[in-house]
């Protein structure tokens, strides 16, 4: 078994309340119990209406809470309905998704998406940012340009890369049940960390895959020594299938 740090990241996305804590709790208590597992590191991404509160009755060290997008403005404004870096970093926030295929289908562009890394960094927020290609690219065989063009449009080389990891999501995987290829993933990973390196000067970048993750995919997805974690839909809306991959990775 690898000693080498993995993230297992749950994306939220719009569910959850109050009574939602006991998921937490469950996965808390998990984490403490099964530390001997391998060195993971836990990150939830919930709702901004629940972030304050689950900080506050969050007793535990092992988890991490985490928001799913923010402005691409800082502080204050008149922005209606917008939450800022700012604003997410005072109620809790360690950790925020950005790049999201579901926010780009809304109108996100590449220069919001650099502003709001630039942003959350000089909030001393850690950056979970997604890139991916649609299925249509992927059928033209445009997966690496889409990716080229998506990390050289949103980084820079001044970002603190040490507060960074990259989330290859395919556009085309996320609630499918559709998964990449092992040989064609691992040609991928090698194929971004090679991009950041050679364009921002990275020598250590952490990726992570996201679409469709199960527990009963994630065996195969253990077989890729350079992927550095996960991002989990849907999966990590249940603390029992969220448990279930952590445990089935490391079998």
């Amino acid at each position: 078994m690898t000693n080498k740090l993995k993230y297992f990241i749950g994306n939220w996305k719009m569910f959850g309340d109050f009574t939602s804590f006991k998921i937490i709790s469950r996965i808390s208590m998990f984490s403490r119990s099964y530390a001997r597992l391998g060195r993971k590191k836990i990150v939830l991404c919930v709702p901004n209406t629940l972030i304050y509160f689950f900080k506050k009755k969050l007793k535990s060290k092992h988890i991490f809470l985490g928001a799913q997008n923010c402005h691409h403005e800082d502080g204050f404004g008149p922005y209606t309905g917008s939450i800022s870096p700012m604003m997410l970093k005072k109620i809790g926030s360690e950790y925020i998704i950005i790049g999201h295929s579901e926010n780009r289908k809304e109108g996100e562009t590449d220069k919001m998406i650099k502003r709001k890394i630039a942003f959350s960094l000089k909030n001393k927020i850690n950056i979970i940012f997604c890139i991916g290609e649609t299925s249509s690219e992927k059928r033209k065989k445009q997966t690496f340009s889409v990716l080229r063009k998506q990390l050289k449009n949103s980084l820079e080389k001044k970002f603190d890369f040490n507060k960074i990891l990259i989330a290859y999501e395919p556009v085309w995987s996320i609630g499918s049940n559709k998964i990449p290829k092992i040989n064609e993933l691992k040609k991928i990973i090698i194929f971004i960390k090679k991009e950041c390196g050679k364009n921002f000067n990275v020598k250590k970048l952490r990726v992570l895959y996201g679409g469709s993750v199960n527990p009963q995919n994630i065996r195969l997805f253990s077989l890729i020594s350079n992927i550095d974690g996960f991002l989990i839909g849907g999966a990590s809306q249940s603390a029992k299938k969220f448990i279930d991959i952590i445990k089935n990775y490391y079998k």
